[in-house]
């Protein structure tokens, strides 16, 4: 299993995620801005500054094997963010998605949930993952909610799991959705990417 996942292009009506690319990095950099979402203390979003340090690292971690990084395009083809397959098990076939952000004014619409329904439709259809994980601050309960509405289950709060940028302790809340739940999740993704619109 070598390389895998392998590099990937996903395409849906609202969102196009697209290998992560050192070219992306000015574009990246004016979504970043819309928003200002690095000043967001329980987040790791990175600044405008930071910008070209966070493409290396993702980057690099593509190549050790433990991340596949999308560049996050909207329905007109406009950046507005990135994601990751990451912390990958090649061996369990297990992978999480996060290291998500994306532009405020993406926000609330339905490329988010695009995104996800593209996401874990490869991981579980094309990778024949057993589980996709999503992890996220305890405390940002705006990220939590969004998790919970795509169907994931909490499995815990991982208490005093990371030290943040700013020092303090973030306790982890962890959630996934399983094989054997992927139906019936893929199908409410479905009905909520159908359905009329404000």
């Amino acid at each position: 299993m070598s390389g895998w996942p392998e590099p990937v292009t996903l395409t849906g009506p609202h969102a196009t995620l697209v290998p992560l690319a050192v070219e992306h990095h000015d574009a990246l950099v004016a979504a970043t801005r819309d928003g200002e979402l690095w000043r967001l203390w329980y987040t790791a979003v990175p600044s405008p500054e930071g910008m070209a340090a966070e493409i290396e690292r993702r980057l690099a971690l593509a190549a050790s094997g433990s991340m596949r990084p999308f560049t996050v395009l909207d329905a007109t083809g406009t950046v507005v963010g990135m994601t990751t397959y990451m912390h990958i098990d090649a061996r369990h076939r297990r992978v999480e998605i996060g290291s998500t952000w994306t532009a405020r004014r993406a926000q609330r619409t339905a490329l988010n949930t695009q995104c996800k329904r593209l996401l874990l439709g490869h991981a579980f259809e094309q990778l024949g993952c057993i589980a996709v994980e999503f992890r996220t601050h305890r405390l940002n309960t705006q990220s939590r909610r969004a998790i919970e509405r795509l169907g994931a289950q909490l499995d815990g709060i991982l208490r005093a799991h990371q030290i943040a940028s700013d020092g303090t302790v973030r306790d982890t809340a962890v959630y996934s959705i399983t094989a054997a739940e992927w139906p019936a999740v893929r199908s409410h993704l479905d009905w909520q990417l159908a359905r009329p619109r404000d």
